[in-house]
């Protein structure tokens, strides 16, 4: 597969693209900062400098062309409420409408537990701006004709992963994550039918991602 991580150079996504391309895809990863073109390109992946916080519907749709899966792994790091609806909310939005314009069938969302307007913390609480746009993003994912795959880990980690996953994990229960186990998951998920249109909540466990994929 054709494949395009938004947020090459997250930790994810840099523990990801070299997964993806060890399995014979062939990566795209876009990224701000081009100082940052040649870490993701140790990857394997080819590295395109493109800001989507400013760029357009038609411009992302051009981006995407050819293409035959997104990644989101994109995000605007918390902190800065106008910056994190632009980013996390409004540009993924753009990339899911440029991704069906373009013709791309699979988009895989790397979200959170905690994406659900029934677990919203108060209003007051500064987690609270992130959660709304993750929300309104993930809502905008499901209304669409795409094959997609919402991820929702817990707290993340930069621990080993260990393969495997808590299935029943929820919003601040049992929901702690490696992100190298978040990158294997987007990896298993990618191109199997098992988790098409399905929001996985999970964190690090003791079932392995296969049989996990097999009880869905």
């Amino acid at each position: 597969m054709r494949i395009t991580i938004f947020g090459g150079h997250g930790k994810i996504a840099l523990l990801l693209a070299p997964l993806l391309v060890e399995a014979g895809h062939e990566v795209t990863s876009v990224i701000r900062n081009p100082d940052h073109v040649a870490d993701v390109e140790a990857t394997g992946a080819t590295a395109v400098v493109s800001s989507v916080e400013d760029a357009d519907a038609d411009t992302l749709a051009e981006l995407l062309s050819g293409q035959d899966a997104v990644v989101w792994s994109a995000g605007a790091g918390g902190g800065n409420p106008e910056r994190t609806y632009a980013v996390d909310r409004d540009a993924a939005i753009r990339s899911m409408d440029a991704a069906a314009a373009s013709g791309v069938g699979r988009y895989v969302m790397v979200s959170f537990s905690g994406s659900s307007a029934e677990l919203l913390v108060p209003e007051d609480d500064p987690f609270r701006h992130y959660q709304d746009a993750k929300i309104a993003a993930d809502e905008h994912l499901r209304s669409t004709e795409l094959d997609w795959t919402i991820l929702g880990p817990g707290t993340l980690t930069l621990e080993p992963s260990r393969g495997s996953v808590n299935p029943d994990a929820a919003f601040n229960d049992g929901d702690e994550t490696s992100r190298e186990l978040v990158a294997q998951v987007a990896l298993a998920v990618i191109d199997d039918p098992r988790a098409s249109r399905k929001t996985l909540v999970f964190g690090d466990g003791d079932v392995p991602i296969d049989a996990w994929l097999d009880s869905l």
